[in-house]
């Protein structure tokens, strides 16, 4: 019907002979027509080119075809539509007769591939970025293997400019061509009744007629490319190569300047930008890239697609902060509404009697033939040679039948009662290719009064929908499965050699049907024939959209029904012979081939598919052999025979008086029937035998259209309008010449039935004529349930259709058939569509099989394996989305995947107004079959959800489809801060400060108080405690490889403090570099420089195996920190100087390099006293998450300030031992290694944390041998426990790990706390012992390296609940645990003594209430006093250290910690007995992504992607140019890679209404961390766009 092209699964060549000649010149001869039709094949298959096929036929025609003077030659045929339009035609004073050569000259068929081809060139080819993948990706199926992509010249595929032109304008000309056919029959058209949609196929009406597709294969891409598209769209400027690698050393606030650009590319209308916004947004963003790398341009190019506004553009409405409204799509007031009248139900002729000859029964009918008629043949089975193997009688089949019957009844038991009774459920288990044994088995159990359900034969334990099959089966309460001896052997076994359970499947027991395994019934029984009663007869299952199997109940009074009205409608006559090329088990093939042939003593020809893929012809052959009068075929049989029917030339149809296309309510069946009507007319066949009908498994045959003989009126068309269609309301097409559905009628209703056409939602109204809607029959011969499910059984088979004033059209009970349409004049029924195949995208209706229509019409035959394209939608963000699947051919380039893709995005855009959400191409032969070799949709559908489709190549375009997302939200001026403060209260809240332990009022017995210095506590330990031990070091077995008393630490750091003076002549206040691994070298020479005065900068030592990327960072902290000395170990300093040293970085410029492995043992004489405690103590170098390396100035005051804060938080004295796993080379991490112990006299066991690589369990058993309470470890530490010892619990305690010491085990970091990791760690290692209050975590940041820490005492760290959606808008809203949206947030630990917390509004400074987000300022007396930066550049940062609010208590200096949180007061007591103020972390600033005028944490959309795909291991996300790019790690094999984008896609869009504008995923490791496992998100943006990641696959989302 829909006039759909060259192609279903089908892809008819263009219809041969259709041109449309001058009247006087209408008929060709045969010779000719069928040389044209072989021209079509050739040109369709690629065998011929566009030009030599135009040269031939036009030398074909020539003799025929009158000259037009002054045409150019190659338009001629255009201008003859208007010709032929205009002239008068002969014959049509009978318009009821069908003339015979009318079919060729109607609506040509292949008008979908042209109006596909015109709609392309409407688009002048916006060039879009084309996915970049790494190679072995590409070798991915076994098909493609074997057959390397074909690598083509851009230029071949582009510069066809000459031809587009022409053939664009042909498309113009043929439009109008079209227009005047579609209006001159009705000059009306104000007042749209029935008549005026209808072209009605008249003898001799060739005015319809257009040419042949001559733009369908004109060019490799199809058409409309311009020659410019080769050019690079690349338009950056080269001078924007902005900073390089030294970016990192000064530009802390690098990071932001990003987010001030934000052109919400994903919002509704607005991403449009200008060329300066363009210009300005480049400038911004590409710090440290160089631009002309490949990523960047193909982000420009994305960009450039982008700037095209969308077409539904966004309502405006107010926006609630809180509430991120989704956009509902408002209907559009202009949409076209049914006009016409309410039609009525539509009544088919009266059954007629049939006087003596109507059986009681089918079974009565078989008793008859076979003992009247015995030797009439019944069915003839084929091989797939096309051989008669075996011819059934009537006598065979009625002796089998009751063999196995009473076989059945009476020689299968179990403890000696029968196994069946009458009524009980049979699998019936028969291949395609066995339709003798299926008859004979059907028919016995109807004599048994056993309830047949015939299913498919199971392949493999696997099969598609095989599950669902078994639920089908389990739940008609199946136990006996009957199927061949042949077909028991293939079926796959289980070890013992019985049938193996197929999954899902019940418990069966298999009996073969074959002659050996059934025995004779004795004389006296005989089988009971009864009347056809509403007991069930068969059950026939069917696959739901949804992918479920259902069985549809027949009962044999229906059963009986429907054959008696197929035989009227059909005009059956006893011993016809029919070919049937159907599966015989249900459906058309059962109805026809197997009931109603029985009942009309008929002989069926049974065609097996098998056969048919060997020789498509075969059909064709066996009613020529055979002088079929009736064949049932589908349209891709027709469609497969026109490929290979060239050679045969003395094949007849002429036998033939009916031809039943079962599939007559398809798109494509109309250009099957034309194409097939063009060639094979030539060979006897009429056109008036060509009978389209339309069935469904519910309702059975639902209309069909009636055999020449009966005198029914001629068969209509109609040229409607999709766009009315998607709005359900037929139109002719007038203005839109692209998108339109040609649709043929599917005959009269059935004899004895009443049709109407009800509303597809809601209450079932009636639909007004001019209204598409859901076709309802109500008749004898429907099915009547759906067995055991009765919910769906009442709304199926038993609606009550209501005129729009809600009275009942009839007493009687209708079932709705799941078929679109609507009844036309002469009350033909027209089918457009199925429910199955309904997509709803914002409130308009397309139909799958349209989609798939017009994607196989832009390149028949030439892309699509087989024309195999699977379309359905998924439901994404609250609407539906469009999802088209392909099976690309083995020989595809990546060129022409992505030519094909973007060309059917722009065709299914043009001709349905709708965007494709995701295009899949998979390799040939992938997706799941259905039984007969058709696409298994749902099973399609679920793989792309789970992410098991495995496709080779991927687009999603969400920016054109996705146009319900919120608004982007506008920053509203804010009420003056200080309007708001009233005492202590802000906007009605407490002022969000808090502060911990006040260090004046705690007096303790600490003795290092006195001391100002480290280095003074120090010697006082060596001489008051001289072998008390501060250090042990461990080793990856766990032994103690280095420890150091009070007194071995102090002589230590003497003899380095005599190296530095002595040997490198160093100053008091030089910078020296400690460039050592984890171990008591590290903490000796720190001390010893503090005892020579210079200040000490700790530096992580290059890895050996990774020079290139880490020594740089040795060098740039080396360089910026302005060291003049690097101490370090002999075997480092080799390092520094090697070979492979020189490659990554300029050796001779390290400044002086000394070793300190052996040193003398001279005493030093004096030991530096600094002047004042603001002096420097040291440097804290660290890499920031947001990839900026930031040093920071600690003062000896702030040194001292730290340890007590710390000491006293974790109450820690000389007895107690902690154990420590971090790095010792920043932040807490640096201080808990190198001063707290010295400070504090502790003992520390230190356990670097690279030893973890080789021994997991190492700092758990450490903490369990030494029965530590308090221990402090990093995420990685965490992560590399909770991966490596999750499984190993139980070999843990076998060895006596018991934690159950543990009081307090705390992260050490400077982001919003892990909780699900932290959770996970409790969990698993509860069973050791681990108290699940234990563990807590830290917070620290660069101008407080200790803001927060859980310590000993005070209550448990709190978690609260926040809604994700508030805090996008700067908002918390604390919601219950479970709610959607929810996020947890876990306290960072208790704030430390002596330290001061508020939070801050980033922009005016003002103080915030509780529970109100903001920045997180830290006043403290161990705050930092400053970046060191190289150029000195401390004004730029000045107020990251020292700011003060701007109302409020305006007196207190604060840093800025740069991390946005809130402070929340608790209903817990502290300590002092107060009530606790928690603080929770929500992410850094410079981290947060602004997006559509909202702040993301990348956290949070981490989270969820990471959730999207088992495979993700890891995930980062950074913007670029207002982009969002996703950068996820696969953890699994490479074909998996492009599942994952568009999951990606979904989850980011569902959570958090964000468009992702890039997926990048990679091998598992690539995203850097820190070495507080953080990850530097800025360094992979950069490596990103430096084309440094070798990523498996960039996908570029439109």
């Amino acid at each position: 019907m829909a006039e759909r092209t060259s192609s279903g699964p089908l892809m008819e060549p263009p219809a041969a002979a259709a041109v449309a000649l001058p009247a006087a010149a209408v008929t060709l001869p045969a010779e000719v027509r069928e040389r044209l039709a072989e021209l079509e094949l050739e040109l369709s298959e690629g065998d011929i080119t566009q030009k030599g096929y135009e040269k031939k036929r036009g030398k074909l025609l020539a003799p025929y075809i009158p000259q037009i003077q002054g045409v150019d030659p190659s338009l001629q045929r255009d201008h003859r539509i208007q010709v032929s339009a205009q002239a008068p035609l002969p014959g049509n004073k009978n318009p009821k007769s069908r003339a015979t050569n009318t079919r060729d000259e109607r609506f040509r068929s292949d008008l979908h591939t042209e109006a596909v081809q015109a709609a392309l060139a409407k688009y002048k080819e916006r060039k879009m970025p084309m996915p970049s993948k790494r190679r072995s990706v590409l070798v991915q199926s076994s098909v493609e293997a074997c057959t390397p992509p074909v690598t083509r010249s851009p230029l071949s595929l582009h510069l066809n400019t000459d031809t587009s032109s022409a053939s664009e304008d042909e498309g113009s000309l043929r439009r109008q061509g079209r227009l005047t056919t579609a209006t001159a029959p009705f000059p009306g058209l104000a007042h749209p009744g029935a008549e005026h949609w209808f072209n009605r196929v008249i003898q001799g009406s060739s005015s319809t007629t257009s040419s042949s597709a001559s733009s369908t294969s004109s060019h490799p891409g199809g058409r409309g490319a311009n020659s410019n598209t080769t050019g690079n769209t690349s338009t950056i400027p080269a001078n924007n190569t902005a900073l390089t690698a030294n970016n990192t050393t000064n530009n802390t606030a690098v990071t932001s300047n990003n987010t001030s650009v934000t052109a919400n590319h994903s919002s509704g209308g607005g991403h449009v930008l200008n060329a300066n916004a363009l210009a300005d947004l480049m400038a911004h963003t590409q710090l440290g890239v160089p631009v002309n790398s490949r990523v960047s341009s193909k982000i420009q190019q994305l960009l450039n697609t982008l700037k095209r506004p969308k077409r539904p553009p966004l309502r405006e409405f107010f926006l609630d902060d809180f509430e991120e409204l989704l956009d509902v799509q408002q209907p559009d007031p202009h949409q076209p509404k049914p006009e016409g009248q309410q039609m009525g139900p539509l009544e088919g002729e009266p059954l007629e009697g049939g006087g003596g000859h109507r059986p009681p029964s089918l079974l009565a009918a078989l008793q008859r033939w076979g003992s009247t008629q015995p030797k009439s043949p019944c069915l003839t089975a084929l091989d797939n040679s096309g051989k008669a193997v075996y011819t059934l009688t009537y006598g065979k089949l009625w002796s089998r039948s009751q063999k196995l019957a009473y076989s059945l009844l009476n020689k299968l038991s179990s403890r000696n009662e029968p196994l069946l009774l009458p009524g009980d459920r049979v699998a019936l288990v028969f291949p395609n290719s066995d339709p003798v044994m299926f008859m004979v088995a059907f028919y016995g159990c109807l004599l048994a009064q056993l309830v047949p359900v015939p299913i498919e034969v199971p392949l493999t334990r696997k099969d598609a929908g095989s599950q669902q099959v078994g639920f089908l089966l389990g739940s008609c309460g199946v136990t006996l499965a009957l199927t061949t001896d042949a077909c028991q052997k293939g079926l796959p076994k289980s070890q013992t050699g019985e049938v193996a359970a197929f999954k899902g499947w019940p418990r069966l027991l298999w009996f073969v049907t074959d002659s050996k395994h059934v025995v004779k019934p004795p004389k006296d029984w005989y089988p009971p024939i009864q009347e056809a009663s509403n007991y069930i007869a068969y059950i026939e299952y069917k696959t739901s959209k949804e992918g479920s199997t259902m069985g549809i109940t027949v009962t044999h009074a229906a059963m009986l029904a429907h054959c008696e009205s197929l035989t009227q409608a059909c005009g059956y006559a006893e011993a016809e012979t029919i070919t049937n090329v159907l599966d015989f088990k249900r459906e058309a093939g059962l109805w026809h081939g197997v009931l109603t042939s029985v009942m009309n003593r008929m002989h069926v020809i049974s065609i097996p598919y098998s056969l048919m893929k060997v020789n498509p012809l075969s059909w064709i052959q066996k009613v020529h052999t055979y002088k079929a009068r009736v064949a049932v075929v589908k349209s891709r049989d027709m469609h497969w025979s026109l490929l290979a029917q060239r050679d045969q030339r003395d094949l007849s149809l002429s036998s033939l008086r009916m031809l039943i296309v079962a599939d007559g309510a398809n798109p494509w069946s109309i250009s099957s029937c034309d194409a097939f009507l063009n060639v094979f007319q030539a060979r006897g066949l009429r056109p008036e035998v060509i009978c389209p009908c339309a069935s469904s498994s519910e309702a059975m045959t639902v209309a069909l259209r009636r055999p020449p003989e009966s005198g029914v009126p001629p068969p209509g068309k109609a040229v409607l309008s999709m766009g009315g269609l998607s709005h359900s309301v037929i139109r002719v097409d007038t203005e839109e010449k692209l998108s339109v559905l040609t649709v043929q009628d599917v005959g009269q209703v059935m004899p004895a039935a009443l049709v109407c056409v009800v509303r597809v939602e809601g209450t079932p109204y009636l639909c007004h004529t001019d209204e598409v809607g859901e076709i309802c029959v109500s008749s004898a011969s429907t099915g009547t349930a759906y067995y055991g499910l009765p919910g769906r059984t009442k709304n199926v088979f038993e609606t009550i259709p209501v005129k729009l004033s809600g009275i009942p059209v009839s007493d009687r009970l209708f079932t709705r058939t799941s078929l679109l349409g609507f009844v036309g004049p002469d009350s033909l029924v027209f089918v457009v569509g199925k429910m199955d195949g309904l997509m709803v995208v914002s409130g308009r209706r397309h139909n799958a099989d349209d989609v798939v229509a017009t994607a196989l019409a832009v390149e028949p035959m030439k892309f699509v394996y087989r024309g195999r394209i699977a379309v359905f939608s998924v439901a994404v963000l609250h609407d539906e989305r469009i999802v088209v699947v392909a099976e690309q051919r083995p020989d595809a380039s990546e060129e022409d995947s992505f030519q094909w893709m973007s060309r059917v995005l722009q065709a299914i855009d043009s001709i349905h107004q709708v965007g494709v959400y995701c295009l899949a191409l998979v390799p040939a032969n992938t997706l799941p079959k259905a039984p007969l070799g058709g696409i298994h949709i749902s099973e399609t559908k679920q793989r792309f959800l789970e992410g098991c489709l495995h496709p080779c190549n991927v687009l999603m375009c969400p920016h054109t489809c996705v146009t319900n997302l919120p608004k982007p939200r506008q920053k509203q001026a804010e009420v003056g801060p200080a309007s708001m403060i009233v005492g202590n209260l802000v906007a009605g809240k407490r002022i969000a400060q808090a502060c911990g332990r006040d260090l004046s009022q705690l007096e303790d017995n600490d003795q290092a108080r006195k001391f100002l210095y480290m280095q003074d506590v120090l010697q006082w330990r060596a001489q008051a405690t001289p072998d008390h031990p501060l250090f042990l070091v461990l080793n990856a077995k766990g032994a103690v490889v280095s420890s150091a008393s009070c007194l071995q630490l102090h002589k230590r750091a003497e003899r380095v403090a005599v190296a530095l003076t002595e040997k490198g002549r160093l100053n008091a206040g030089d910078h020296v570099a400690l460039v050592y691994p984890p171990g008591i070298d590290l903490i000796a020479t720190f001390y010893g420089c503090l005892y020579a005065g210079c200040v000490p900068v700790t530096v992580r030592p290059p890895h050996p195996q990774n020079l290139a990327t880490t020594l740089p960072t040795v060098k740039m902290i080396v360089e910026v920190s302005k060291s003049v000395c690097i101490l370090t170990t002999q075997a480092i300093m080799k390092l520094l100087k090697s070979k492979e040293a020189a490659a990554a970085v300029d050796v001779k410029s390290w400044p002086m390099v000394l070793d300190t492995d052996d040193l003398p043992r001279k005493r030093t004489p004096q030991l530096y006293k600094p002047p004042t405690p603001e002096m420097l103590a040291y440097l804290d170098f660290s890499v920031s998450t947001t990839g900026i390396l930031a040093g920071v100035k600690m003062s000896h005051a702030a040194t001292s300030a730290l340890c007590r804060s710390i000491k006293l938080q974790c109450e820690l004295y000389p007895s107690r031992q902690i154990a420590i796993c971090l790095d010792p080379y920043c932040g807490l991490g640096f201080a808990l290694w190198c001063l707290c112990s010295v400070y504090s006299g502790h003992q520390s066991i230190l356990v670097p944390p690279l030893e973890l690589e080789t021994n997991a369990s190492l700092w758990l058993s450490a903490v369990s041998q030494y029965k530590v309470r308090v221990t402090f470890c990093s995420y990685s530490v965490m992560e590399m426990c909770t991966k490596g010892l999750g499984s190993q619990t139980e070999a843990l305690r076998l060895r006596n790990v018991n934690l159950s010491c543990v009081r307090t085990c705390m992260v050490v970091a400077e982001e919003r706390p892990r909780i699900s990791l932290t959770q996970t760690f409790s969990k698993i290692f509860k069973d050791l012992g681990l108290s699940t209050r234990a563990v807590s975590t830290t917070f620290g940041c660069r101008v407080n390296v200790a803001v927060c820490l859980q310590g000993t005492a005070g209550p448990d760290p709190t978690t609260v609940y926040v809604d994700m959606r508030a805090l996008r808008h700067d908002r918390v809203r604390l919601v219950e645990r479970g709610s959607p949206h929810s996020l947890p947030l876990m306290e960072s630990g208790k704030i430390l003594p002596g330290v001061k917390v508020i939070v801050a509004n980033t922009e005016t400074k003002g103080p915030l209430g509780d529970s109100h987000l903001g920045e997180i300022w830290v006043s403290s007396p161990h705050n930092a006093t400053g970046y060191y930066t190289v150029y000195g550049e401390e004004a730029l940062h000045t107020d990251h250290f020292n700011t003060r609010l701007c109302f409020g208590d305006t007196v207190t200096n604060w840093a800025r910690t740069g991390y946005l949180g809130f402070l929340r007061r608790t209903e817990l007591t502290d300590a002092s007995g107060e009530r606790h103020d928690a603080l929770y972390v929500v992410g850094s600033l410079d981290e947060t992504l602004e997006l559509r005028g909202m702040r993301y944490h990348p956290i949070d959309i981490e989270t969820s992607v990471i959730r999207a795909h088992k495979s993700i291991a890891e995930c980062a996300v950074f913007t670029w140019t207002n982009l969002l790019v996703v950068v996820v790690e696969l953890e699994g094999s490479e074909q998996e890679a492009l599942d994952l984008v568009a999951l990606v896609t979904n989850v980011v869009l569902e959570e958090h209404y964000l468009i992702v504008g890039v997926v990048v995923v990679v091998d598992p490791g690539v995203i850097p961390i820190n070495s507080r496992g953080e990850k530097q998100r800025m360094h992979l943006r950069d490596g990103f766009l430096a084309d440094q990641l070798d990523p498996i696959y960039v996908a570029y989302n439109m």
